[in-house]
């Protein structure tokens, strides 16, 4: 689906905002046939660069032994559109969703900034389980995190180039999307649809 430009206003901070919250995403590399490599990781958003980790095994770390251009794409919450909840005639399906692709060059980062990211990423995701009490890398056994980290590899997208997608029917009146924002919260097939249905009904400003 190319996205209309109706939906592509989104400014690059609040993109970056939302593709730091969401912490996870699909990586693409091509290979040397100019296929892509895929590969699904968590990441953490520091300074307009996005730090991942992979396992060495992944071939994707091969082909990061020097700089390559590469993309992060992060999925919001997203869900079918059936045309009889918009209430107005001549509708047609679609997929409403929230997508942001961060594009930059991909490099591999010395071993010794592997474990500083992985508490980094820890945090981030446990600060969000609070009152839980947060769990760290100190809790690990002597060596065992040590033997573990071995095992994988710390890199860093440098990001050049943002580019976002909120299609939250913006294009339609507001009583159609309104309506259509009913029929995702009750009937919607996808992930997040309750999520889906309040940026339906009140899609950011920039996109009004």
């Amino acid at each position: 689906m190319h996205p209309n430009p109706a939906f592509r206003k989104t400014p690059r901070d609040r993109n970056l905002n939302f593709a730091a919250q969401v912490g996870f995403g699909v990586l693409a590399v091509a290979d040397e046939s100019g296929l892509p490599l895929l590969s699904h990781i968590p990441f953490v958003i520091e300074d307009d660069a996005a730090l991942f980790h992979l396992v060495r095994s992944n071939p994707i770390v091969a082909r990061l032994a020097a700089p390559h251009p590469a993309r992060l794409a992060v999925s919001g919450p997203h869900s079918y559109v059936s045309p009889d909840w918009y209430g107005t005639a001549d509708q047609v399906p679609t997929w409403n969703y929230v997508a942001v692709h961060l594009t930059g060059m991909a490099e591999a980062l010395p071993q010794t900034e592997l474990r500083p990211m992985l508490d980094s990423l820890s945090h981030k995701f446990e600060a969000q389980l609070a009152p839980k009490p947060e769990w760290t890398s100190e809790k690990m056994t002597d060596g065992v995190m040590d033997r573990m980290m071995r095992q994988i590899v710390p890199f860093r997208l440098h990001i050049t180039d943002v580019q976002g997608t909120w299609k939250l029917a913006q294009n339609k009146p507001e009583a159609a999307r309104l309506a259509a924002s009913d029929g995702v919260a009750q009937f919607g097939m996808g992930s997040e649809v309750q999520a889906l249905a309040d940026l339906m009904r009140t899609p950011p400003p920039e996109q009004q």
